[in-house]
């Protein structure tokens, strides 16, 4: 299981770093775009907590999250003006974890930042897309009770498909539902008693605006 998973990893990393290089790479002449976008995460439980460290792997029951508000921005290329296109896409979010028995909750902040490979119809005024690609995600968490602070970055999956409407030839409107799946390891979460593993799964709703060039 673990080997499978450090495999995914690797090939996310690769796939993120080939679509980084793509953005740089293409000529100036494509269909560019800056996009602000805000909205909100709909974060399934922490899932599979198991600890680490001294007394690893022992069960935990799942840590449930908060939902939260969630903003951002992005930046895409259309490289022949056609279906074809990629973008980097960053956001930020609280998923904060909720009170565990008679204890308080913990504070959990992550930042995704993915790049797309999307498709579109390219209509001249809707344009509904969808994409997908790996994501870096960093994740840290407060100090509580019964947490150190932590941070750690992690490989990612995310999915997302929208809807685009220009409002003029250069300005367009956008809603959009994003997925995002990983894994989060906080390895120093309980001080010198360790720390936990974990999946990581949310669903994200946005709007924006965005600007072509």
């Amino acid at each position: 299981m673990m080997h499978s998973w450090r495999v995914r990893r690797q090939f996310f990393l690769s796939l993120f770093l080939l679509t980084a290089v793509a953005l740089i790479a293409i000529p100036a002449q494509a269909e560019w775009y800056v996009a602000g976008q805000a909205g909100y995460s709909f974060a399934d439980s922490l899932r599979n907590v198991t600890t680490t460290g001294p007394f690893s792997g022992i069960e935990l029951q799942d840590f449930d999250m908060k939902n939260s508000l969630a903003y951002g921005g992005k930046v895409g290329v259309y490289p022949f003006h056609g279906s074809l296109g990629f973008e980097l896409d960053v956001f930020h979010s609280t998923p904060h974890m909720k009170n565990l028995d008679n204890s308080p909750g913990i504070h959990l902040a992550v930042t995704n930042v993915g790049a797309n490979i999307l498709l579109r119809y390219p209509g001249v005024t809707f344009q509904p897309y969808l994409g997908v690609g790996p994501a870096i995600l960093i994740a840290r968490l407060s100090r509580s009770v019964e947490t150190q602070p932590d941070t750690q970055v992690s490989i990612g999956f995310n999915f997302l498909t929208g809807i685009r409407a220009f409002v003029t030839p250069k300005v367009a409107l956008f809603t959009e539902y994003k997925y995002t799946d990983a894994k989060f390891g906080f390895d120093d979460a309980f001080g010198s008693f360790g720390g936990f593993d974990s999946t990581y799964r949310a669903h994200q709703l946005f709007v924006g605006v965005s600007y072509h060039f």
